[in-house]
């Protein structure tokens, strides 16, 4: 365990702190999620406030962001220095956009699982209300009204 005064940790502690395999931490590393510097020996050597870095990358994740959109944000933060307080509210305003508009399709999603989804498959005496003639087929293949479209609009 690093004391408290040193300014960088190995790889297995900053495993150790986040849960996350040293192979993912090399793999955030290659999508420029993570910047290590190395040692005289070779041996990289992370920052402490990337322990904070990882755990942003894994409730992204959870949340379902790629690793694409997490390095979009994630290259708001500076290099070199501790993230502020101000700099990850900075990012997850961004996220939170997303999530809430992701709240808002499951919710609209969940509302409208008993009823006609738009699957084309009119089995339901309410297809012949909501779906008359498989009109929402017009729109695409799958679930139509669970993936957004509105039987009205169809």
């Amino acid at each position: 365990m690093p004391s408290i005064v040193e300014k960088t940790i190995s790889i297995g502690y900053l495993s150790q702190r986040t849960g996350v395999a040293v192979s993912a931490l090399r793999y955030y590393e290659s999508q420029n999620l993570l910047f290590p510097e190395r040692n005289s020996g070779g041996q990289r050597r992370f920052l402490r406030a990337d322990i904070r870095r990882v755990s942003f990358i894994l409730i992204a994740q959870q949340f379902g962001f790629s690793i694409a959109q997490i390095k979009q944000q994630l290259d708001r933060l500076p290099q070199g220095r501790t993230p502020t307080k101000r700099d990850w509210a900075k990012i997850s305003t961004h996220f939170k956009s997303h999530l809430d508009a992701k709240i808002t399709a499951l919710q609209a999603m969940r509302d409208k699982l008993d009823g006609c989804i738009g699957c084309g498959c009119l089995s339901l005496k309410s297809c012949a209300l909501y779906n008359p003639a498989d009109k929402a087929a017009t729109r695409g293949t799958g679930p139509r009204y669970l993936l957004g479209d509105r039987s009205e609009d169809i």
